[in-house]
């Protein structure tokens, strides 16, 4: 979960006016002679580090573009460089104007030149040189690491079946939330939901929120914590629910980051051992046996003041705030965030930006991102962020998709020419587009081999009413189904008949189809979406379904049980069902 602007603390507001009264005597001081200045411009520096300090931990620093770095305490922090050089370069400067204005030639005149000069090299110069892409484009473009050229998708992404397809986004999950929430009168009117972030549980993909506390009150109602989050599986709408118990205790929600005094969580990070250290991304993540956690991502600065890189986690307990810090390498498994989506869109851009260093004003061989990441899940669960890819300047088309491991930021490139995902949302529309459907966030899975855009197509309401695909390497072949059975029965139609993707499309696949011949068990028909399907078993294979069209052969109507056939299809272990690449009824 993304931090974001918290409420403005007592403690802040408090630390603010007392600032500025001081700031303001200060400022006055040198027209009417106020006494004890001396005393005031050297409580104003340590009055404003703590003030800001208290920004940088509400978070509001963070909407000034001021993300959280490491803060030494007892040297100057970061986030000061920015801000309270303002403030010294500002009463520096009226100290000097009066000063001079009434002729004096003292050391404080001279003294106050040059601190302003001091800063204005401090705050310009220093990051200037050791942060600016001009002078370490190299560090920029390589701060991702190696990024692999791969060809074989099947290695990280396999064929997916059709209960692993997601047809619930994060849109979706917060509404049916709302309601499994609001069906509670007692709770909904106490707490609020969080950020939903999809995850893997036990090899099933939900999507998981907190309860949060919606107010200054009803957090002094309930000290003990918001009590419980909310499961929204990915794969079916209708299983929702309310999580409030875990491995037989009640759940507690006591530490969150937007909660007050000892109980914000970035506040209990940050005095329990880490004012030295940075950290983001505020992750709500469950384990296997339902316990929640936050995960926070702990980072490094790699080039100067800048080149944020996630270096370990800490993983915390929402109730009674434990605190467990991990390297990358030892993460427990079921943590699927380790790397912040904003870290690696800002290591995936800059790798793309500098490919000729920093002064390729002719954009040569420039990539950049398609759209903000998306979360999938490839072989034996392996998480990873994914993206599109396209050369700067161009609006439609991608030079392929990127693959970053979640966990250990691996990435993978697939060169593969196509479509990019508002294309994609685009070409989908357009199949439907009497009924103005919306399409919803589309999301690339492996259908046999071809890479796909699967998304949801919804009404004004929000509502659910077909599915979508859309090859990536071709946007022309799209096709919709009211079920997801149904999609992708016309969709693996499409690509047989159009003579597109998958294993059957390149010679060294051919080894992947099966020949057999055998007798029909058992044969049946449906028609979807104007298309007639059969389903085969044969006496052979007792635990196998076979599926074609009709198209496919003028034999499969005619056939039935009893009948010698000949079929060819694709060995898959993922799939229930398989396809038909060639059948032959030997009876005629």
């Amino acid at each position: 979960m993304k931090k974001t602007i918290g409420r403005k603390s007592i403690i802040g507001l408090s630390l603010a006016a007392i600032a500025y009264v001081f700031l303001a005597i200060y400022l006055v001081q040198p027209v009417f002679h106020i006494r004890y200045t001396g005393f005031i411009k050297m409580v104003i520096p340590f009055l404003v580090a703590i003030y800001l300090l208290e920004l940088k931990r509400d978070g509001r620093l963070d909407a000034m573009k001021m993300k959280r770095g490491a803060t030494p305490f007892l040297l100057i922090p970061l986030a000061l460089v920015t801000v309270l050089p303002i403030f010294l370069f500002v009463a520096l400067l009226v100290d000097y104007l009066v000063e001079k204005k009434k002729g004096r030639k003292l050391n404080n005149v001279r003294y106050s030149r040059y601190v302003m000069l001091g800063i204005i090299a401090y705050t310009a110069l220093v990051p200037f040189f050791t942060s600016g892409p001009m002078f370490h484009s190299d560090r920029y473009r390589n701060l991702i690491g190696e990024v692999r050229i791969e060809t074989d998708l099947d290695d990280l992404y396999p064929p997916i079946s059709e209960d692993g397809i997601r047809v619930v986004d994060q849109d979706m999950a917060r509404r049916l939330g709302d309601k499994t929430l609001g069906a509670d009168p007692s709770i909904g009117s106490q707490a609020e939901l969080g950020t939903f972030n999809i995850q893997s549980v036990n090899g099933q993909l939900y999507w998981v929120a907190p309860l949060l506390h919606s107010g200054f009150f009803k957090w002094r109602e309930n000290r003990e914590g918001t009590t419980g989050y909310v499961m929204v599986s990915a794969t079916d709408d209708s299983e929702t629910a309310l999580v409030q118990e875990a491995g037989g205790r009640r759940i507690r929600i006591k530490y969150q980051p937007d909660s007050f005094f000892s109980e914000d969580l970035s506040r209990h990070i940050y005095l329990h051992g880490y004012m030295t250290r940075g950290f983001e991304d505020f992750s709500f993540e469950i384990d296997d046996q339902g316990n929640p956690h936050w995960v926070v991502t702990l980072f490094e600065k790699r080039i100067g003041f800048r080149g944020k890189d996630a270096s370990g986690v800490i993983i915390i307990d929402c109730g009674t705030g434990e605190m467990e810090e991990y390297a990358i390498g030892n993460t427990p498994a079921w943590v699927d965030r380790i790397q912040p989506e904003t870290f690696i869109k800002w290591q995936i851009d800059n790798w793309g930006e500098y490919v000729h260093g920093a002064f390729n004003f002719s954009d040569r061989e420039k990539l950049t991102t398609t759209q903000e990441l998306s979360l999938v899940y490839g072989k034996e669960g392996r998480s990873f962020w994914y993206t599109g890819l396209t050369s700067v300047g161009s609006d439609e088309g991608t030079v392929g998709f990127i693959l970053v491991d979640t966990r250990t930021k691996e990435a993978f490139w697939y060169k593969q020419a196509g479509a990019t995902e508002s294309a994609a949302r685009a070409s989908a529309e357009g199949k439907v587009q009497e009924k103005r459907y919306t399409a919803t966030k589309a999301v690339i899975y492996n259908l046999g081999g071809v890479p796909t855009y699967i998304m949801s197509l919804t009404d004004n309401a929000g509502l659910v009413k077909m599915y979508a695909a859309v090859s990536v390497a071709d946007y022309t072949k799209v096709e919709v189904g009211e079920t997801l059975s149904e999609l992708l029965m016309n969709y693996r139609g499409r690509l047989r008949t159009s003579g597109a993707g998958g294993p059957s499309s390149s010679p060294e696949a051919e080894t992947a189809w099966t020949d057999l011949d055998g007798a029909v068990f058992r044969i049946s028909s449906e028609v979807a979406g104007g298309n007639t399907f059969y389903y085969l078993i044969l006496v052979e294979r007792p635990g196998t379904i076979l599926e074609g069209q009709s198209r496919l052969s003028r034999e499969l109507p005619l056939t039935r049980p009893g009948d010698r056939v000949r079929v060819r299809y694709l060995e898959d272990s993922e799939q229930e069902i398989l396809d038909l690449q060639a059948f032959d009824n030997m009876e005629f």
